[in-house]
């Protein structure tokens, strides 16, 4: 009897145990996150899986709630940004000697850029927009082919197959010929590339290959695993440059068995002074990642050449202070458009403020129109996505379905003025947990270019109807309802 009152005794003394220490857990994070003093449906919906899921949902929270970019990182990314900031700030100095006039409508723009980053815009581009991925892979193979003494690139994914090879082959050889060839891929966007032999073919060729925020079992406790590097930029000789939405992926080869279509994308290719500022990003993040340190003097080519091009404004965006810059980007250009805003992207989940804008400005008369793919590579995506569409509709906002592909663009044009191109998609992960970049473009020639492009999307696409988009099934609204509690942490 003795020996059953002891095991009794010790089961509800370690039952009692547990129940304390999860509580002085669960009040513990419950005050770290309210002390975070994030946008509010972010801090509710952890709260709500840190008390819903017992134990786990503190882990989870430690594992993705919080932008912990690792320790060396973080010191790096500190140790470096006076040295960055002050060659911007020369850059823009030099810029500020020819006359640029920034246009009304880019101006609000303009302004809260430089006055979040400090990055000037830029006058005396050439800028050209490359719409089908044959052409931009082909045409990156052809530069790295004719490069002659550097070749930077940095992408999300680089999927094996087609002209992606072709596009190995050639940095192999330029390498080989004496380029100095420098490639940053995300660990876990290119998890297949460095699954296979293709790293070692490329640096026993002399290509300096990066794994950037490497993913990991161990790594999971000294950072977050899912901030992630989604920028796509090249640099040829200092000479020219390209960004916009494409990876390194010939869509002839990826994801053909998810019934999706091939992936829709742009990029841009750049030429003038800005190349320098797209070379010091690109210098920025190897030395974040690597801690080499690669800055020069801004200009050392002919990218200081001066003209009446077209004016560019590079804009980073990432987890680091100030890193929020492209959601307010965001919102300026929405609450700023007058007549007309165009929009694409294969991921939209928007922040309420977004959300709001974006009816507010449909209310006020202007023409709100939004693309996106008809299918989509991510069910909680589409879910949540569709969640917003009926305040959008009922509000005058037009929504069209692509039923082309993937469509992978990511391009804002307002009033048919100033168009902004990158990497950034609409939705919260991008707003602020990756690094991305856009390039906003305040000249209506470049501009119209990129909505004759969005036109072309919308012949292929159909149009959302209020009342047809009300008779979806009630497991539909279901889904989308459920996934939307989640849409401020997707």
């Amino acid at each position: 009897m003795l020996s059953e009152w002891i095991n009794y005794v010790w089961r509800d003394v370690l039952a009692w145990s547990l129940v304390l220490l999860h509580t002085f857990i669960i009040i513990s994070v419950s005050l770290r996150v309210i002390m975070k003093r994030r946008e509010i449906g972010i801090s509710l919906s952890w709260l709500a899986i840190i008390y819903a899921l017992p134990f786990a949902g503190v882990g989870f929270y430690f594992l993705f709630g919080e932008l912990n970019l690792g320790k060396k990182r973080a010191q790096r990314a500190t140790h470096m940004f006076s040295p960055f900031k002050l060659a911007i700030e020369t850059f823009r100095e030099k810029q500020a000697a020819r006359a640029l006039e920034v246009s009304d409508t880019a101006k609000p723009m303009h302004d809260l850029i430089e006055g979040l980053l400090g990055m000037p815009s830029i006058a005396g581009n050439h800028l050209t927009l490359l719409d089908t991925t044959d052409t931009i892979l082909l045409e990156l193979i052809e530069q790295v082919n004719q490069a002659k003494q550097s070749c930077m690139m940095e992408f999300y994914i680089w999927h094996l197959g087609g002209f992606s090879d072709q596009l190995a082959d050639a940095l192999c050889t330029a390498a080989k010929r004496g380029v100095d060839c420098k490639l940053l891929l995300d660990s876990v966007g290119s998890r297949e590339f460095f699954d296979s032999e293709l790293p070692d073919e490329l640096r026993q060729s002399g290509v300096q290959l990066v794994e950037v925020l490497k993913s990991g079992p161990l790594r999971m406790f000294f950072q977050r695993q899912d901030l992630r590097m989604h920028r796509k930029l090249v640099c040829i000789d200092e000479r020219v440059a390209y960004t916009g939405s494409m990876n390194i992926v010939d869509p002839r080869f990826f994801k053909q068995d998810a019934g999706l279509g091939e992936w829709i994308d742009v990029m841009v290719r750049v030429q003038g002074p800005a190349v320098a500022l797209i070379t010091s990003l690109l210098q920025w993040d190897w030395e974040m990642e690597t801690g080499e340190r690669l800055l020069t003097p801004f200009g050392t080519q002919d990218t200081l050449h001066g003209g009446c091009g077209d004016r560019v404004q590079l804009i980073p965006s990432g987890p680091f202070p100030g890193g929020d810059c492209i959601h307010q980007l965001l919102l300026t250009c929405v609450y700023q458009a007058k007549h007309s805003l165009v929009l694409t992207t294969p991921y939209f989940v928007p922040d309420d403020s977004l959300h709001k804008a974006l009816q507010a400005a449909a209310h006020r008369g202007v023409q709100v129109k939004i693309v996106l793919p008809a299918l989509n590579d991510s069910l909680m995506v589409k879910y949540a996505a569709s969640a917003f569409y009926d305040e959008l509709l009922a509000a005058g906002v037009e929504i069209y379905k692509f039923h082309g592909g993937l469509l992978h663009t990511k391009s804002i044009v307002v009033d048919e003025v100033v168009a902004l191109v990158g990497t950034v998609n609409l939705d919260r992960r991008s707003f602020w947990l990756n690094f991305e970049v856009t390039m906003l473009v305040d000249d209506a020639e470049f501009a119209g270019r990129v909505l004759n492009l969005q036109l072309q999307y919308m012949l292929a696409s159909e149009k959302l109807t209020l009342n047809q988009w009300r008779q979806r099934s009630r497991i539909r609204r279901f889904w989308e309802n459920v996934f939307y509690l989640f849409s401020p942490i997707l």
